[in-house]
């Protein structure tokens, strides 16, 4: 059995990596009623996206192939109907 290969390094642009800091200084000041600087804001992130972001993106790739999959298997039957 094939081991997947192990998902790539999960950057983000400056503008991204800004937005999602904000979402969790966002998300600590809504639900926790802390404030988050920067930095750990910005640590966090980095800890997320390395421990859990492997796991969303190869979800991600088992989700599009399903989805590849099913749409070949469509294609294998409307080929089917067109043999003579």
């Amino acid at each position: 059995m094939r081991r997947p290969a192990p998902a790539p390094v999960i950057r983000f642009s400056k503008e991204e990596t800004q937005a999602l800091v904000r979402a969790l200084q966002g998300y600590f000041d809504r639900e926790l009623e802390q404030k988050l600087g920067d930095i750990p804001a910005q640590m966090l992130l980095d800890f997320l996206i390395e421990s859990l972001g492997p796991a969303f993106y190869n979800r991600g790739l088992y989700d599009a192939q399903a989805v590849v999959a099913a749409r070949l298997d469509e294609l294998g039957e409307a080929i089917l109907i067109l043999e003579k």
